[in-house]
C-alpha cells in the first residue's frame, strides 16, 4: 500500500499531512504507540526542515511525501525543490557547544526515532524507516 501527496511548502499544513499519512499507514492494525509517535515526529520534523530549510518557506515550492507501507516497515521519503545540503554538515545539537544553535534538532530527532535515515544526493530527500514492531 502506498500514499503520495504534493504539498505547498505552508507550516500550517504540516500537522494535517502527518495525520492523513498516519491513518492511511495504520488502517487495518493497530501500531504500538511508539511506533505511532516516532512515526509522527519524524514525519513532522522531515516536512517542517524540507519546508523551512529546503525550500525557504515559500509557498511556490512543493514538498512531496510517498509512504510506503509494507508488512514489516514503513517507508517515508521527503523531498523538497531546494539545492539540498550534506547531512554531515549539521552540527551535532547535543554537544556543549551546540546547545544554544536554533538548527539540528529536527534531523536529530530523525536519526534517533527512525530506524534507518538514508539521504538521495543532492540531499534534498530523506527516505526514513520504521519497522512495525
Amino acid at each position: 500500500m502506498e500514499i503520495a501527496l504534493r504539498i505547498p511548502s505552508e507550516v500550517s499544513l504540516i500537522e494535517e499531512v502527518v495525520e492523513l499519512v498516519a491513518r492511511h499507514c495504520f488502517a487495518g492494525w493497530e501500531p504500538p504507540r511508539r511506533v505511532q509517535f516516532r512515526f509522527r515526529v519524524a514525519l513532522s520534523e522531515a516536512l517542517a526542515n524540507a519546508m523551512v530549510y529546503g525550500n525557504g518557506q515559500q509557498p511556490a515550492l512543493c514538498v512531496e511525501v510517498r509512504a510506503e507501507c509494507l508488512p514489516d516497515a514503513l517507508h517515508i521519503h521527503v523531498t523538497d525543490e531546494g539545492p539540498g545540503f550534506d547531512p554531515a554538515s549539521v552540527r551535532d545539537p547535543v554537544m556543549p557547544d551546540d546547545l544554544e544553535l536554533p538548527c539540528g534538532r529536527g534531523l536529530f530527532l530523525i536519526r534517533n526515532l527512525m530506524d534507518d535515515v538514508r539521504f538521495t544526493p543532492p540531499g534534498n530527500s530523506i527516505c526514513m524507516t520504521l519497522r512495525r514492531t
